[in-house]
């Protein structure tokens, strides 16, 4: 399946334009515009820590090729027609304090997610895109963006996907209605799978109902070809959609 997948996805990071969005800083980002008429989805993917730096190329690469491509394979396409937003940031997505090295992870939005949301509102603003199906996928350190990102825009996204989700001081339980999907490989060398079981369980504690979803003997990139080549995943997001809430941000 993963070898069928890097086949069929191959030239498909070509599809997407080069842009950058202005703020604090200037993040890099690349865009998949669909071939559709009318409001369709968008789905936002924080890549992981091979992704970081301001070339605008690296977050479709590397561990990202995967969550990148995903979305943008012709089948999945023609059935769910989408936008696809890869932010690039080149300090993390959660909030560090960087006068310490090496930087110290703290509580609060994080300034690559606050920016990565800035560039969501931007693509709102500009494009056709449904409101209430607005998606938001990340692996490793992108998994802790994700966590980070839908704690601090809680009601706001239709679904979150999260694969290997990096050590942080979000501890799963923000905006615990959003319907969620982890994954993680219990033989993780690089974010320890206690990351994802903790955060699992805090949050069905919350009253959350994430799905979880566990390989055994794997370990970190091995995961993250499995979650993205996953077959119910694509159909899972796309089934969901945002409810209307009265406290929505």
């Amino acid at each position: 399946m993963i070898d069928a997948f890097r086949k069929k996805s191959e030239g498909l990071q070509d599809k997407f334009e080069a842009r950058m969005h202005k703020s604090d800083w200037v993040m890099p980002y690349r865009l998949f515009r669909p071939e559709a008429s009318g409001k369709v989805p968008l789905v936002v993917y924080l890549h992981g820590s091979g992704g970081l730096g301001d070339d605008n190329l690296k977050q479709l690469a590397f561990g990202n090729i995967f969550g990148t491509r995903v979305w943008l394979l012709p089948g999945n396409q023609e059935r769910f027609p989408c936008y696809v937003l890869a932010p690039q940031t080149d300090r993390g997505w959660i909030k560090y304090d960087f006068s310490e090295q090496p930087a110290k992870e703290l509580p609060g939005f994080g300034d690559g997610a606050r920016l990565a949301l800035e560039i969501v509102d931007a693509l709102r603003r500009e494009f056709a895109i449904d409101e209430q199906r607005i998606y938001v996928a990340g692996n490793s350190m992108g998994g802790a963006g994700v966590w980070n990102i839908i704690a601090n825009r809680p009601h706001f996204f239709a679904a979150a996907v999260i694969c290997c989700g990096g050590v942080s001081p979000d501890d799963g339980t923000g905006s615990t209605e959003t319907p969620l999907w982890d994954f993680h490989g219990d033989a993780d060398e690089v974010v320890p799978v206690s990351s994802s079981r903790d955060r699992i369980a805090a949050r069905r504690k919350a009253g959350g109902h994430p799905i979880y979803t566990e390989y055994a003997g794997v370990d970190h990139d091995g995961a993250t070809r499995l979650a993205f080549t996953e077959p119910e995943l694509v159909k899972w997001v796309f089934a969901q959609q945002r409810l209307p809430h009265p406290h929505r941000l």
